[in-house]
């Protein structure tokens, strides 16, 4: 079973025969732990009976010495939940939060308080998916009133008695202590949560290099003590992957520079891009395929191959540094046949 966001292919489309000096800037792929620490993620597996807020801290404190001052993350986990927790190292804090937009999968294992029909069971699982209302629990992050979820998809995985474990992909914000409580309900018996891990966060899965806060302070132990930065470097992932889902837009080296300034995006700027709507929100990367910010698109990208000028993106959050690419200086260009 796969979230939305991991069903959806950007076809490519060129505007420009323009290529890339190497001269600039740096492939992902080739980057050094140093570069990668400037704004890179970690994928954490956060252990039990720890707020999110408190593992990203002792993470922190684990990492510091590579130069790393500032550590955020991307969805909160109860104390009690264990899973992925993406933790955006320095720069990347800037666009952690778009993997908000992806969804999230769980597993979770439910306690039914009284003993249930396996088909009941099954029945009611199906009417719960879709579009659902939910009330945030009393205490929650944001105001209690009902709101509008989408469940993905949801799979019994195994019955014992009257403990139910599943899984189940939701829109972002969707509370699953809820979500059982309410099937509980539903089947007229009631329910509770027992355990719950999160095992996607959009297109990032527990096999995109999930690490402890035990393998980070085993990582930070050969690294330091013996110089040998195998598994730091495994930890330590480019931002790219954690935004790839993300509609782009390439950008020519002389316009990446204007861009790290906080310039919004002309169209003369763009030399490939994906389908996007107006309003959307875009990945702005170099020819090399690194990640320069955010921005929203003011054009469609149909605007733009249509021959649409002037402004074609406003630049929201820059996470590559200034100096990296040439100042910008008008050129010819060549258009692709």
């Amino acid at each position: 079973m796969k979230l939305p966001i991991e069903n959806v292919k950007h076809e490519t489309f060129t505007l420009y025969n323009e290529t890339t000096d190497d001269k600039y800037g740096f492939y992902p792929e080739k980057r050094t732990l140093k570069q990668r620490i400037d704004s890179g993620f970690i994928l954490l597996d956060k252990p039990p009976h720890a707020r999110s807020k408190t593992a990203a801290a002792i993470a922190k404190k684990l990492i510091s010495p590579l130069g790393v001052t500032k550590v955020g993350y991307s969805g909160t986990l109860d104390p009690n939940v264990t899973g992925l927790l993406p933790l955006a190292i320095n720069n990347a804090n800037k666009v952690i939060s778009v993997l908000l937009f992806g969804g999230k999968e769980y597993v979770a294992l439910m306690h039914l308080h009284k003993e249930v029909e396996e088909e009941k069971l099954k029945k009611t699982f199906e009417n719960f998916r879709g579009k659902i209302m939910q009330l945030p629990p009393v205490r929650s992050s944001v105001k209690r009133q009902y709101r509008e979820r989408e469940i993905y998809y949801s799979e019994i995985i195994d019955i014992v008695d009257k403990n139910v474990l599943f899984k189940i992909g939701v829109q972002s914000g969707t509370y699953i202590r809820k979500f059982i409580s309410d099937l509980g309900d539903k089947l007229g018996v009631g329910a509770n949560m027992v355990e719950l891990r999160r095992t996607k966060v959009s297109t990032l899965s527990e096999k995109n290099n999930l690490v402890t806060l035990q393998d980070l302070e085993d990582a930070m132990y050969y690294y330091e003590k013996e110089n040998d930065e195998a598994l730091i470097s495994y930890a330590f992932q480019n931002i790219e992957t954690a935004v790839d889902f993300l509609p782009k837009v390439y950008i020519s080296d002389s316009a990446v520079d204007v861009i790290c300034h906080g310039s919004p995006l002309a169209v003369p700027g763009i030399v490939k891009l994906n389908n996007f709507e107006s309003g959307e929100t875009l990945s702005l990367s170099t020819l090399k395929g690194e990640l320069i910010g955010l921005g929203k698109a003011i054009l469609s990208s149909k605007d733009i191959l249509n021959g649409g000028k002037g402004l074609a993106v406003k630049t929201d959050s820059v996470v590559m540094k200034p100096g990296m690419y040439p100042k910008y200086e008008k050129k010819n260009i060549t258009v692709a046949t």
